[in-house]
């Protein structure tokens, strides 16, 4: 499927609630577990989806909105989430995206971007020249990518406890 922006927005105006539904009002046997050492549980990935509604999707698409002379990205702190978001609660994190990403897909909206907008270009630190289309079809596909590893670390939590059935279940199975 090629990116469609009005179909994009309705998967990034969703992601809130998707979240909200999933997760608010559970213990943290479920919101702070994890797969193991250095993997993320479904609070550290809110915290990273917050920081990403700051400092990666609508700012680097203003800067190749902007077309000026510099259009390479800052990098992005894939760890700034384990800082940020230290002292709230799962509900803090769950409001906080809520309105950044209600403020950010405004934003996206009131640009009113043309197929010539999204075709622009900036600069990658690592992966080189990216069309804005590009970003904003990532950003689609981040929010899904998040959405499906938290409900996996969840769901593993029963690893042991669904016995043979784990057999069944692809969600159990490592990639």
């Amino acid at each position: 499927m090629d990116f469609d922006l009005t179909n994009g927005i309705a998967i990034l105006e969703r992601t809130p609630a998707t979240l909200r539904a999933l997760l608010d009002g559970l213990s943290p046997a479920w919101t702070d577990a994890t797969e193991g050492p250095d993997t993320w549980s479904p609070y550290i990935v809110l915290g990273h989806l917050n920081h990403g509604e700051r400092a990666d999707w609508v700012p680097r698409a203003q800067l190749i909105l902007a077309q000026g002379e510099h259009r390479t990205f800052t990098p992005f702190d894939r760890f700034a989430q384990f800082r940020e978001s230290e002292g709230k609660s799962l509900a803090e994190l769950l409001d906080e995206f809520e309105e950044l990403r209600g403020d950010n897909v405004q934003t996206l909206v009131d640009w009113q971007l043309t197929e010539a907008d999204l075709a622009l270009e900036g600069m990658h630190p690592a992966l080189g020249s990216v069309t804005l289309k590009q970003l904003l079809a990532t950003w689609v596909a981040h929010d899904l990518g998040h959405i499906l590893q938290v409900s996996r670390v969840m769901a593993r939590q029963y690893r042991d406890a669904i016995g043979p059935w784990r057999a069944y279940l692809s969600v159990m199975k490592d990639a």
